[in-house]
């Protein structure tokens, strides 16, 4: 499991910028320390456990580019045409003869260059017929030639240890000839809720009582980061009864991840159930919608273990927004990755607005190109975080940082698309 101490994430201060938190939620905390081998096809979405290194040159051998016709460019005229006779012709996975002096060889695209050769000119710019080619003057020394290590030279660093196995890093990995690779195991969360008024859907609904959203949203949030997902069901408010379930969650889990019920009413019961068997530490983020994050550490009563604990706010839209810039860094961090947050591109806002100094807010826009091209958006009509339909009915969401007070119509926005968050 990843190594915590008690006071992984304290704070004693009243208000926590977006990037403070970033900061706290990953200092100091180790990966998972369990490693696997897998089979390449197997690694995608995993994180490499070792550096991986380049065992042959990429590409191993010196060859063209294109379809066309090699030739020595010393035997090339200056400023004029080039008439050279046509001997040979080499395709991929052919072994080439070496070139001879002021001759061009017919050459296709991966294949071999002929020794001596070092420039090829593509087909489509020559004219050429049985026994000759007339090439044009112009073109570079080693114009449309790929050499030996031109993408990696042998023993060169391909892929680093932390980095996450995406189809493109497998495509790196095969090209180099590799089968396996060392990577940490999944990281292990659990995820429960919480409330007498929360039911499961299918169940019934009773005359106070709502179906629960959070714990499904989070479920499917952390399954597309590819960790493994313990549902943990919903638990009554009852102190007793969520501190058992949190003591054993925490034997095998790395993280513990609720939502609701951590704030400090008296029927905050989570916030209790935390303090009874681990320690608390309650942050107010400087972030709308949010706000309200508890973060700790739970021991499972066997040896030195413990899971870290997140608490988020009760509303889903608040939920998917702490997610996206608390809980996906500290994943990232214990499975063995780096922590970072995405960057928001710009755009025109289609909306004002006005908001506090000091604090980052985030408002649900859908995005529509202007006539000039500019990518517009335009804000939800409905702001409160509980409103579902706010996130399947737009893009995105546009960033406004702490110095930003006001957002008038036509200004440049950062837009952040919810596949970067997600």
């Amino acid at each position: 499991m990843a190594q915590l101490s008690s006071d992984q994430f304290a704070f004693g201060g009243d208000l926590l910028s977006v990037d403070d938190a970033l900061e706290r939620v990953t200092a100091g905390l180790r990966a998972v320390a369990e490693i696997e081998q897998l089979d390449l096809m197997a690694a995608e979405g995993r994180i490499l456990a070792d550096d991986l290194a380049a065992s042959v040159a990429l590409p191993p051998f010196f060859n063209s580019a294109v379809d066309g016709y090699a030739v020595r460019f010393a035997d090339l005229l200056q400023g004029a045409e080039t008439v050279l006779p046509l001997r040979g012709r080499v395709a991929a996975g052919e072994v080439a003869a070496p070139g001879r002096a002021a001759e061009a060889v017919r050459i296709f695209t991966g294949a071999p260059m002929p020794e001596g050769c070092d420039t090829v000119f593509m087909q489509e710019d020559v004219r050429a017929d049985e026994t000759s080619v007339t090439l044009p003057p112009g073109l570079k020394l080693g114009a449309n030639c790929r050499p030996v290590g031109e993408d990696l030279p042998s023993g060169a660093l391909a892929l680093a240890a932390g980095r996450l196995m995406t189809p493109e890093c497998i495509a790196l990995a095969a090209a180099l000839g590799i089968t396996r690779v060392a990577v940490r195991r999944r990281v292990r969360v659990a995820v429960f809720s919480t409330g007498n008024e929360v039911v499961s859907p299918g169940v019934a609904l009773g005359a106070a009582q709502i179906y629960d959203a959070n714990r499904f949203l989070l479920q499917a949030l952390l399954r597309r980061l590819g960790v493994e997902v313990s549902d943990f069901g919903i638990l009554p408010d009852d102190r007793e009864s969520i501190a058992r379930a949190l003591r054993e969650a925490a034997a095998g889990q790395d993280l513990i991840l609720t939502s609701g019920g951590v704030s400090t009413g008296e029927e905050d019961h989570v916030k209790a159930a935390v303090e009874a068997v681990g320690s608390l530490d309650f942050w107010r983020l400087g972030i709308k919608p949010g706000r309200p994050v508890a973060m700790g550490v739970v021991p499972s009563g066997a040896g030195s273990e413990a899971a870290a604990f997140i608490g988020l706010p009760g509303n889903p839209v608040a939920v998917f927004v702490t997610f996206a810039h608390i809980v996906r860094p500290l994943l990232a961090v214990m499975g063995g990755g780096q922590a970072s947050l995405p960057v928001a591109l710009p755009v025109r806002a289609g909306f004002s607005y006005r908001k506090k100094l000091g604090r980052r807010e985030y408002v649900r826009v859908s995005l529509h190109r202007g006539a000039d091209g500019w990518f517009e958006a335009r804000k939800y009509p409905r702001e409160g975080a509980g409103v579902l339909t706010s996130l399947t009915e737009t893009d995105g969401l546009v960033e406004l940082p702490e110095t930003v007070e006001r957002v008038a119509e036509g200004d440049a926005v950062g837009f952040l698309a919810y596949a970067l968050l997600r």
